[in-house]
């Protein structure tokens, strides 16, 4: 599965993009759902949690904490944004 990342979520991850595994190579179970993505994310990412907000697109929607997701869909990280 690749994330997309933008912003301040790019910063903190260090790359443009993240993969995570399909399989579960580390013992730890796969997001299926934005919320278990979600909880993924801060639980590797610490720094993400602590984002005043962040949304989740998927295939180029925003996605609710209860869509299920896949591995083939495309994932973006979407941090709050400011400007004037």
């Amino acid at each position: 599965m690749t994330i997309l990342l933008f912003g301040v979520t790019k910063d903190i991850v260090g790359s443009p993009s993240l993969s995570i595994p399909t399989a579960s190579v580390t013992g730890r179970s796969i997001p299926k759902t934005v919320r278990e993505l979600r909880s993924f994310l801060n639980k590797s990412y610490p720094e993400l949690g602590k984002l005043s907000s962040l949304a989740i697109a998927v295939n180029n929607s925003y996605a609710q904490d209860d869509e299920q997701i896949n591995s083939y869909d495309e994932i973006a990280l979407i941090p709050p944004v400011s400007g004037g």
